[in-house]
């Protein structure tokens, strides 16, 4: 509250008047500020207030409430739309579109980095195009965005932003080999490395079949034929996974049941 106060204080004579043009990134972001002067201090750099300390504080304030704003802003989105994850997955993918890679491809999206005051030196040294600028100037708009019209404006736009990327990482997890896919779940929801073995292989020597067996702990989890001792455990790994999401299916029906 004390922070509100001292801003508005601050971006008052920012105020955008009746014939003032809006600011073009409201635009892209889908929301206009009620205190433009939030959204001009969120896309202040510390290198320009370096340069310009009349201007008061840079955005690294707002970067840090952005930050945690879009943290539970995306978890509950991810929670919503994927009912079907545990908690591994969903971490997994939260952790995915909050990286400073991602959230930085967000801002180049948006053009953020058009917008972004920046001191000489910084802009000299192409501050416009580098990642951690446009990650951190991300992370302060959604704070902007949240101190002036709450969690719904955020909500819109972690909707129109991540749902297409969502689904773009999710389709290239699908592409994984099922070993790698496999293992990812095993340690994260297990703790736990999976183990292969070749029980059996049969047929003439230019044209054997090999049959394998994946364990997680001590529990044969699937169980497969191939080629090569390397197919044979693809097929083990794949049957493992179809395994396992017959029984979250199944763990779903009896809850309903019950």
């Amino acid at each position: 509250m004390i922070f509100r106060k001292w801003l508005h204080s601050r971006t008052k004579s920012s105020a955008q008047t009746p014939n003032e043009k809006p600011h073009p990134l409201q635009e892209r972001i889908r929301y206009t500020f009620r205190e433009p002067g939030l959204l001009l201090r969120a896309l202040t750099h510390p290198s320009y207030t370096h340069e310009h300390p009349e201007e008061g504080w840079d955005n690294q304030r707002l970067e840090f409430l952005g930050d945690a704003v879009l943290s539970l802003t995306v978890a509950e989105w991810v929670f919503h739309c994927y009912p079907e994850f545990r908690e591994g997955e969903m971490t997994r993918l939260r952790a995915v579109l909050v990286s400073e890679e991602m959230l930085a491809r967000f801002a180049a999206q948006l053009g953020l980095g058009d917008f972004i005051r920046l001191g000489r030196g910084e802009e000299e040294r192409g501050g416009r195009e580098r990642a951690p600028n446009l990650a951190d100037a991300f992370e302060a708009v959604v704070g902007a965005m949240y101190l002036d019209g709450g969690l719904e404006p955020v909500r819109t736009m972690v909707r129109f932003l991540m749902a297409p990327m969502a689904e773009a990482i999710l389709a290239a997890e699908a592409d994984k080999d099922a070993k790698s896919r496999l293992q990812e779940w095993a340690q994260a929801e297990m703790g736990i490395t999976p183990r292969y073995r070749i029980i059996a292989e049969h047929g003439p020597e230019h044209a054997k079949t090999f049959v394998a067996e994946v364990l997680l702990g001590d529990e044969v989890a699937g169980r497969g034929e191939g080629r090569s001792k390397q197919a044979a455990e693809q097929a083990a790994a794949r049957d493992a996974w179809e395994r396992r999401a017959g029984n979250v299916m199944r763990d779903d029906v009896l809850k309903e049941e019950i």
